[in-house]
């Protein structure tokens, strides 16, 4: 499916409606560019699962953990992971097959972990400076 998003305002809309769909045990795996709007359409995700806590990217500490919302938000940067062992030494098992929903930027880089049936969300920039394009699988909304 192809979704195009024309600004800040969709990217916020999409979230808030994607997060209504999402269960324990959800993951969400983001790739793209730098400066896409991952972690933009994170915090929508949040906002939607009703987490007030500020969402930031997680690059240094590779996993940010929410429990302020419905459910449980572990909010994943793996850009600095440099093999999937690491991923392994994080436990990331217990938090992609656990009671809470996991969002997982730049996902390509550990593919081969992430779960056949997750909501897979590739975001290139589109024809303005604000356009996204938003090449998504295992979503239909």
């Amino acid at each position: 499916m192809i979704k195009i998003i024309k600004n800040e305002q969709d990217t916020k809309k999409f979230g808030l409606e994607l997060a209504k769909e999402l269960k324990p045990g959800s993951v969400v795996a983001l790739t793209g560019d730098l400066g896409t709007g991952k972690t933009t359409l994170t915090k929508a995700i949040a906002e939607g699962l009703e987490i007030r806590e500020l969402i930031t990217s997680p690059t240094f500490t590779i996993v940010q953990e929410y429990y302020g919302g419905k459910l449980p938000l572990y909010h994943f940067d793996v850009y600095r992971i440099c093999d999937t062992e690491e991923m392994y030494e994080l436990g990331y098992e217990e938090y992609f097959f656990g009671q809470g929903v996991c969002i997982v930027e730049w996902a390509d880089l550990i593919i081969d972990l992430i779960p056949e049936n997750a909501v897979i969300i590739n975001i290139k920039y589109g024809k303005t400076p604000e356009e996204r394009i938003y090449e998504i699988k295992n979503y239909n909304a």
